[in-house]
């Protein structure tokens, strides 16, 4: 099917505290190209939503499609054919939660991505960094005190999240491989993380020099560096170097959040895997030494993404989560719900998030000319951000590119 008319339909997109009046849809060739009231249009399917909820098809700003187990170590052990497979199968759980974009912050290849691209799978629209850069010891040095191997035995590891490397030249050579493989923003570990073993939260690891050689060689490739960052120090040595993103940003402070505010610079807070991780990150393989760390930006960052909203910075939707704990990806939206209104979490999810991929206007909102993703939901999420969760359970319709990779006999 190219052409399908959706009648009667109220949009919610984080726009507005309350549902639109009703609309129609016209969808043709995978884009929307009219939306309004009494739309003329003749399509090969018409079909009446009868004043049901449509919204955007959502969007995650920070996933690891390729971590199949939150011991990361392992992961990068396993063979890159068995992550591929168990990846597309994350990634179809992933659509059918309503996510039909996701941006992946370490792993993801332009195999994955052209897999999905191709239809050998059915998985959200990919946005890539490629490998995530690290240094020795650092997030995504995963060899731990008493491991020697070189890390370019990583390099090709599908299932390694990032690669190691240590000075200006290496990083010069590191982004632009990654460019040239495809990435369409570098992803830098700036800060210390809570899943790697050497590096505790606030260890400014990377060198000034290095950063800003990353953030010019990215700028002249027309797009951005994102940084793993959660110490206030981090934050500002990272901004003062030209980062663009702010990853998590648990410990942020007052004055940085209001010079972002100020500035322009966008925000993915990630508190769902805090959530999780404090609850049964073991269980998951964590290993104990990261579990200890989970503490420190767990409350948090809940705390700082009230003063985010208050400030007007612009916040994106992430999850983060790792191996078996990805079922609870769309747990951020009610967690959210709990410190900021409900149309500031969905907008984390449509319109700004679309901000952060810097596709404003192709994803995120229902307008002629985006990408024709869209989710219809029984109720309204504006009273129950509950309804974005359950795997999907009360999303009828699922729609990518104009095509329903969900369709319920009900609807």
């Amino acid at each position: 099917m190219t052409s399908l008319l959706l009648r009667n339909a109220r949009i919610v997109d984080g726009t507005a505290p309350r549902p639109g009046d009703p609309v129609d849809i016209a969808i043709e060739d995978g884009r929307f190209v009219e939306v309004g009231a009494g739309v003329s249009f003749s399509a090969e399917e018409t079909l009446d939503l009868k004043g049901q909820i449509v919204m955007p098809g959502l969007i995650d700003c920070h996933v690891h499609v390729i971590a199949t187990t939150a011991d990361l170590s392992t992961n990068a052990e396993l063979p890159n054919s068995w992550i591929a497979l168990r990846s597309a199968q994350m990634m179809k759980a992933m659509l059918m939660r309503g996510f039909t974009t996701v941006r992946d912050l370490g792993g993801a290849d332009r195999g994955l991505q052209k897999a999905q691209e191709d239809g050998l799978m059915d998985a959200p629209r990919l946005v890539i960094c490629g490998k995530a850069l690290s240094q020795t010891g650092g997030h995504t040095d995963y060899r731990g005190p008493y491991h020697s191997r070189d890390v370019r035995y990583y390099e090709g590891k599908l299932g390694a999240m990032g690669r190691v490397l240590d000075g200006v030249p290496a990083m010069q050579i590191a982004v632009r491989e990654e460019l040239k493989g495809g990435a369409q923003f570098i992803k830098i570990m700036a800060d210390g993380g809570i899943s790697s073993p050497s590096d505790p939260v606030g260890y400014l690891v990377f060198s000034v020099d290095e950063l800003k050689a990353a953030v010019e060689i990215a700028k002249g490739f027309g797009t951005y560096v994102s940084g793993h960052l959660y110490d206030d120090r981090a934050i500002v040595r990272a901004l003062d170097c030209g980062i663009e993103c702010v990853e998590h940003g648990n410990l942020m402070s007052d004055a940085t959040i209001e010079r972002i505010a100020r500035e322009g610079q966008v925000v993915v807070p990630t508190n769902i895997t805090y959530d999780r991780l404090a609850k049964t990150g073991a269980d998951y393989g964590l290993p104990p030494e990261s579990v200890a760390k989970i503490a420190d930006v767990r409350e948090a960052g809940l705390e700082r993404l009230a003063k985010m909203h208050k400030a007007g910075v612009t916040v994106g939707y992430g999850s983060d989560l790792l191996g078996g704990m990805q079922p609870h990806q769309s747990g951020e939206f009610p967690l959210r719900g709990q410190y900021i209104p409900a149309d500031a979490v969905i907008r984390s999810a449509t319109v700004d998030a679309a901000k952060v991929l810097r596709m404003e206007g192709e994803l995120g909102v229902i307008a002629p000319g985006a990408h024709a993703d869209l989710i219809v939901v029984d109720g309204n999420p504006l009273d129950d951000l509950n309804l974005l969760t359950e795997q999907g359970a009360h999303m009828p319709l699922i729609m990518q590119g104009g095509v329903a990779k969900k369709k319920t006999a009900n609807l």
